[in-house]
């Protein structure tokens, strides 16, 4: 069924479109009566206005988008996403913004997402996640000219604005810890390698090899998901030479790998050191609790929202924000190499 028009009530109630449209803005030139009954028949037929029409007079959506190219499957169980958006959607409710939000299946559906909003006039704002390498969106909402955040940095993401937090340094500090334990074959589980964050940890790691004089370090691409962290865990206690410490890239890995070590006899920190990247909740209830970089997610989804209504407020506004580097807490999942 079509959207029902001003002309559609017009016709409906017998009077002009100018009428109607005074009517339903709240503008003088209509009499009472006639305003309720205008109202009264725009209810009936479900009349709400139309985006566009409502931003070719200069108003506001009242909202923020969001769109994610993940399996809303592995999102669902992903403890890191459902802390970022709780922050970014209680920072947009203090300003009455909303988020808009959509999970598609790839980056191709994900930039279509954004050219039908910004046509449509449906958000004032976007917020992108999971930077890429030459990421093909940073164009394209460039040529958009919406405010836009990229959660994400440093670099790579053109003249928009960043919130990002040093996934650089923070692989570093394990690194450095877990050589001080005596460890020299260190795994790494990690996320989807088009990410700039999975690049720049698994750079770090490779770095810290040569610096620390560690035997052999090795970084294993993943989807993020339990599954592929227990698969790739599992491959790696099978081998002769097996790490003796792994670093996951996300908390849901972690505890799936720190099964698989039970269910191999793999002792753990006994044999195995096991440290985590988000410290979740995830990494407190399970045992022995998990050594992990902390970091308050629910705080960094807050700056992300105080800097896109900012961007809002003032389109002319660039900002590259670096938040807090994640700190290592240790707990009983790390112990000297054995």
């Amino acid at each position: 069924m079509a959207r029902p028009t001003i002309a559609d009530i017009a016709r409906r109630v017998g009077v002009s479109k100018g009428a109607v449209s005074f009517a339903l803005n709240g503008r003088p030139g209509v009499s009472e009566a006639t305003r309720a009954r205008i109202l009264r028949v725009a209810e009936e037929m479900n009349w709400r206005p139309h985006t566009a029409a409502r931003a070719l007079g200069g108003a506001r959506a009242g909202a923020v988008g969001l769109v994610i190219a993940r399996p809303a499957r592995t999102l669902g169980v992903e403890p890191f996403f459902a802390q970022l958006l709780s922050g970014l959607q209680a920072g947009l409710s203090a300003q009455s913004v909303a988020l808009e939000l959509l999970v598609v299946e790839d980056t191709e559906a994900e930039i279509e997402v954004y050219r039908r909003w910004a046509s449509e006039h449906r958000v004032d704002g976007f917020v992108l996640v999971d930077l890429k390498v030459r990421d093909p969106r940073v164009d394209v909402i460039e040529e958009l000219a919406v405010p836009s955040v990229v959660l994400g940095g440093p670099g790579g993401h053109g003249s928009l604005s960043s919130v990002w937090a040093d996934d650089r340094e923070a692989m570093l500090s394990i690194a450095d810890y877990l050589a001080a334990l005596g460890h020299r074959r260190v795994a790494h589980v990690a996320g989807l390698p088009a990410f700039r964050h999975t690049q720049r940890r698994m750079r770090a790691l490779r770095d810290s090899a040569r610096r620390l004089g560690l035997a052999e370090v090795v970084s294993l691409p993943t989807d993020f998901t339990d599954a592929e962290g227990a698969a790739t865990t599992r491959m790696l206690l099978s081998r002769p030479e097996r790490p003796t410490a792994i670093v996951y890239d996300n908390d849901l890995m972690a505890v799936a790998g720190l099964g698989v070590a039970g269910e191999m006899g793999v002792a753990v920190p006994g044999e195995l050191s096991i440290v985590a990247f988000d410290d979740s909740v995830l990494t407190r209830i399970v045992h022995p609790a998990l050594t992990s970089l902390s970091r308050d997610t629910f705080a960094l989804g807050g700056e992300v929202a105080e800097e896109i209504l900012a961007i809002i407020a003032d389109p002319a506004r660039r900002g590259d924000r670096k938040t807090q580097t994640p700190r290592l807490i240790v707990r009983e999942s790390t112990a000297p190499a054995p």
